[in-house]
């Protein structure tokens, strides 16, 4: 009896190897062939074993994306079909504009057992480790994840700039390149320009560089950041800020050295 493929899901995390989960680790270990993008870190891609096949799959432009998807699903469920167990690895969460739900509905209309292991997203990451939490009693009771990539100018109605006006905190993923469409969008819908903001470039990793500023000065305060990177707009900001002046925060190990660095300044 020929042995039967399946596909896994796993969530890679923001870029820190040791942001993986148990889980994920052991599912890259065990895995016959290795799926990647562009968002896995080198860090994370040295955990798989060498006798793991592996194959790049990250997308170059937008403009291919839905092309280079298909090819992706029809990769996965060839692959799996075959008897061979398909980890199809992504960083963050799959869930979390990862198109992870559509290679889900691929596998599964294909006949293909599929398993899923979520991943830290940098939605809550980024922030976290820049010493912003991204709810806080008093301050925001509530948070929402957009995606940087619907902000750009023309890109219909990609995101409800009201709602993302009116939540206690904002985080966009994937949005530095739109930076200044975003800024415009909120203040547009209401949301004070003093408000604060942060954008963090690479979180987790040893280049992460964290700038913030408020909705009318962060354009040209970030204008060096590249991504990726991920902006978190509301008051809660500024605890990193106010986090300088609680010595076991700024002790913490946990925080990146960037971050230990600036507070102490």
């Amino acid at each position: 009896m020929s042995r039967r493929g399946k596909l896994i899901l796993v969530g890679a995390g923001p870029g820190a190897a040791d942001l993986l989960t148990i889980r994920a680790l052991r599912a890259i270990q065990g895995a016959d062939v290795v799926l990647f993008d562009r968002l896995v870190t080198d860090e994370v891609l040295e955990l798989i074993p060498a006798t793991v096949e592996r194959v790049f799959v990250g997308k170059t432009t937008r403009r291919d994306a839905d092309a280079t998807q298909a090819s992706i699903h029809e990769l996965i469920v060839s692959l799996a079909r075959a008897g061979r167990t398909v980890v199809r690895l992504k960083g963050g969460d799959p869930y979390v504009f990862g198109r992870g739900g559509e290679e889900l509905l691929s596998a599964a209309a294909a006949g293909v057992a599929v398993e899923v292991v979520p991943g830290i997203s940098a939605s809550v990451a980024a922030p976290a480790l820049a010493g912003i939490p991204v709810t806080m009693r008093g301050l925001s009771s509530s948070f929402a994840v957009f995606s940087g990539h619907e902000a750009a100018s023309g890109v219909g109605d990609g995101i409800d700039w009201l709602a993302a006006s009116r939540v206690g905190t904002a985080v966009f993923l994937m949005g530095v390149a739109h930076l200044e469409d975003i800024v415009t969008q909120l203040v547009a819908h209401g949301r004070a320009v003093e408000t604060p903001v942060a954008v963090i470039e690479a979180a987790s990793r040893d280049n992460e560089r964290v700038v913030v500023g408020t909705l009318s000065n962060i354009r040209s305060r970030a204008a060096e950041v590249r991504p990726p990177a991920t902006i978190v707009v509301g008051a809660v900001v500024d605890v990193r800020r106010l986090a300088a002046f609680v010595a076991p925060v700024r002790e913490h190990a946990g925080y990146p050295a960037a971050f230990q660095a600036e507070v102490r300044a």
